[in-house]
């Protein structure tokens, strides 16, 4: 089970660590206003958005394999269901 740490850098910049047994791997992620816009959120909205997004890549890649730095509007590109399983999850 994967510990995931989100901490607001900046505005809709965020640092993320993530803690695999023993391992912790760190992430600087940036949340795009028109991501928000898309899922009707606003930036209150964001940090459980990423927190979502992390859960959402480390059910498919270990941590070590997430980038370091990347923009949530990229995720799409390496998973194209990555926006409608998003939705799901902050629905529930």
């Amino acid at each position: 089970m994967s510990e995931i740490s989100v901490t607001a850098m900046e505005p809709l910049h965020f640092g993320v660590e993530v803690t695999e047994g023993t391992l912790t791997t760190g992430h600087r992620v940036r949340v795009p206003p028109s991501l928000l816009d898309e899922l009707g959120l606003s930036e209150a909205d964001a940090p459980a958005v990423v927190r979502e997004t992390f859960g959402f890549l480390l059910e498919r890649e270990p941590a070590t394999s997430i980038l370091a730095e990347f923009s949530l509007d990229d995720v799409s590109r390496f998973f194209p269901d990555f926006l409608d399983e998003l939705t799901t999850r902050l629905a529930s």
